[in-house]
């Protein structure tokens, strides 16, 4: 790793679209839509705009576990939003998450449309849409959201931080990945010790704080997230590594992984849902297949 030549701020900064490295086609410093494009929708009373980004596996886990406990009104129609390509900022799209950032929710169940947008929003809203996964008790809720909350406010450092420039800048910035290893690492560190004391993060209830949390820190324990196992020597918190593994254990979240999946094994990738069938006979390889 080497550091960029010195570099000196200048008195007002300028946007230099060229300097975006990986993603500079879709990095701007202003908000709204680029271009009009309506959202498809389906038959289902929800619908999710989304890709398995670890932000975006959260809600398909959630909806698959809802379905999971016979909730028939957590049926959902799941559209893939391709961001690399900019459909985030169709008009469409902006309308529901005026953020241009993956995933979206639309509930359309009632008389009148509802949009959510934010990861752990979503997931608070389904919790209580349907009273699954979210502790009633005062003590255990507040555990549950306190960590959810955590989750929110952490995943900046480790997307953003270690991810980009450890992964995609197009540098390597010793500075830059020193710090954000070490936050990650000190991360990892504050969870594999809740863990110690405790089977979840909000105690011994599977909740919407292991469903945010898993595919951030259970995807580095699994060495899925940006190719870093090895650097940040994932081995060394055992009680991570047996939460994920339970968690990767449940059916429902093998199933929303594969939610709105683009890359890696075909079999394993089921680019839109809109039927619980659709696991068995439109994932990638059998689209492939099929010719």
């Amino acid at each position: 790793m080497t550091d960029s030549a010195e570099y000196t701020p200048p008195k007002i900064w300028t946007w230099n679209k060229d300097n975006g490295g990986r993603f500079a086609n879709i990095n701007r410093p202003i908000a709204g839509p680029t271009h009009e494009k309506e959202l498809p929708v389906g038959r289902h009373p929800l619908q999710l705009y989304s890709l398995a980004t670890p932000n975006g596996q959260k809600v398909a886990i959630l909806l698959e576990e809802l379905l999971a406990l016979g909730h028939e009104g957590a049926e959902y129609d799941a559209w893939l939003i391709r961001i690399g390509e900019g459909d985030q900022f169709g008009s469409g799209f902006v309308k529901v998450n005026p953020n241009s950032k993956i995933p979206a929710l639309l509930d359309r169940s009632g008389p009148t449309p509802v949009r959510v947008f934010e990861s752990g929003a979503i997931l608070l809203y389904l919790a209580e849409k349907f009273g699954a996964f979210l502790p009633t008790d005062t003590a255990a809720r507040a555990e549950c959201l306190s960590w959810l909350f955590w989750q929110m406010g952490s995943a900046p450092y480790l997307g953003g931080g270690l991810g980009h420039f450890y992964a995609y800048a197009p540098v390597k910035i010793q500075y830059a990945i020193d710090r954000f290893a070490m936050e990650t690492k000190r991360l990892l560190d504050v969870i594999d010790r809740r863990l110690a004391e405790s089977e979840y993060l909000a105690g011994d209830e599977y909740t919407i704080a292991d469903i945010a949390s898993f595919p951030w820190y259970g995807g580095l324990a699994k060495g899925w997230n940006y190719g870093a196992a090895e650097f940040l020597q994932v081995q060394e918190y055992k009680n991570v590594l047996r939460w994920a593994d339970a968690i990767l254990a449940r059916p429902a979240v093998r199933r929303g992984r594969m939610v709105n999946r683009v890359s890696g094994d075909p079999s394993e990738q089921l680019h839109e849902r809109h039927d619980a069938s659709d696991f068995d006979t439109k994932t990638q390889d059998k689209i492939i297949a099929a010719g």
